[in-house]
């Protein structure tokens, strides 16, 4: 079960697509986070649902706001998705310990090895504010951020 609003996010230490430590952290204090867990880079609702927020990029990541999106494919491999796709923000690997940050916050398939789609507004000071999980095969739909991040 996906944590709740209101939960203190836990933290993590992931790397990124350039094999650099990004830390959930690291943005305490200075911006809202939109968390965003996916299951594989170059899968067809995964490279959608990315691309849709690529093209609305301003919205996610700014003054403000920090997007950071997170798979459990190696950081080789998002490199390569991120080059291939023009995706300029931060893909985090939760290749190993595998699925350590996706199982912290609930939305790791024990049986597929992957995490669910779920994605986590979490405010500056490192509370959950608002959350949704979808299934492996159902995209997201991004207005639904940014709905949830002009409450914050």
């Amino acid at each position: 079960m996906a944590i709740e609003v209101g939960t203190k996010a836990p933290d993590f230490e992931l790397k990124n697509q350039h094999g650099e430590l990004v830390r959930l952290s690291d943005f305490h204090g200075s911006k809202n986070v939109v968390l965003l867990f996916y299951p594989f880079a170059f899968t067809g609702v995964c490279t959608g649902e990315l691309c849709a927020v690529r093209d609305e990029l301003p919205r996610f990541v700014n003054d403000d706001v920090q997007l950071l999106a997170v798979s459990n494919d190696s950081p080789f491999t998002l490199r390569v998705f991120a080059e291939k796709e023009g995706l300029e923000y931060p893909l985090l690997s939760d290749f190993w310990p595998h699925g350590a940050a996706s199982r912290a916050y609930g939305v790791f398939d024990e049986e597929k090895g992957c995490a669910l789609r779920g994605t986590f507004i979490i405010d500056k000071e490192g509370v959950v504010r608002w959350t949704v999980v979808n299934g492996l095969p159902d995209a997201r739909d991004l207005n639904d951020y940014v709905e949830a991040l002009k409450t914050l």
